[in-house]
């Protein structure tokens, strides 16, 4: 049986990332059949691979999947939660595949998220260099000034740093209510909520609508779907076409 590198491996089998699953194994949390490994040991599919004592189950053959998950507000984007919160996973009923989130949607926000068991895939879309654009249906209260409105558009200083220029379109303006589109090319932490705090704006509401060319469309809340393969072939021409 064909030997393969463990981070491989456990990328493949969902656990994590492939660069997680590095960390994993230069941390001294990893053992082959028993064994501590270090980074460029290999494996194959049948040999015991555990990490913190857990076995992980590694597929003979790997299913891939890719999918598009709307959020619903009150999720915390993790496996897992040590404070018993709702979390993500929850949502999918059926997904037997070991899948991840891409990224991070907090916990009061809503929207697409995608979630998949290809650590490639992921390595490939997470980084803020990508410049993969997000757009994010926001309102904000109790309005919005054409001053407020530029600096979002130019940048504003997050953590000492200009965030990069944005998109901004004002959908609707009501008494006390201003609803926006905005769609930006990176993805700090909490960067659409940290940017209209800093402006002095209130975030009512804050949903992702869009990842690159990937809408979440009539999809609803709590439930999910597959990318189909037109999704696929477009999200990777998007970042290059090396995924």
């Amino acid at each position: 049986m064909e030997k393969v590198r463990i981070q491989k491996l456990l990328s493949d089998a969902g656990y994590c990332s492939r660069r997680k699953a590095e960390a994993l194994i230069a941390a001294g949390k990893v053992k082959l059949n028993g064994h501590p490994v270090k980074l460029g040991d290999q494996a194959t599919r049948a040999d015991l691979i555990t990490v913190n004592g857990e076995a992980v189950r590694i597929p003979r053959r790997k299913v891939k999947r890719y999918i598009m998950l709307y959020k619903p507000r009150g999720y915390v984007t993790t496996t897992s939660d040590e404070l018993d919160r709702r979390c993500v996973m929850d949502l999918l009923d059926g997904v037997e595949e070991r899948v991840y989130p891409v990224g991070r949607l907090d916990k009061d926000s809503e929207g697409l998220l995608l979630l998949t068991n290809d650590g490639e895939f992921a390595n490939n879309i997470m980084p803020p260099s990508r410049h993969i654009s997000k757009t994010y249906r926001v309102t904000v209260r109790p309005d919005i000034s054409e001053e407020q409105l530029i600096a979002l558009s130019s940048g504003v200083e997050l953590d000492g740093k200009m965030t990069l220029p944005a998109n901004v379109v004002v959908k609707t303006k009501e008494p006390n209510r201003v609803v926006l589109l905005m769609t930006i090319q990176e993805g700090r932490n909490r960067q659409i909520r940290r940017m209209c705090e800093a402006l002095g704006l209130e975030v009512a509401r804050l949903r992702r609508t869009s990842i690159g060319p990937l809408k979440l469309g009539m999809l609803k809340p709590g439930t999910y779907r597959d990318l189909t393969a037109e999704e696929l072939r477009a999200i990777r021409n998007a970042i290059g076409g090396d995924l």
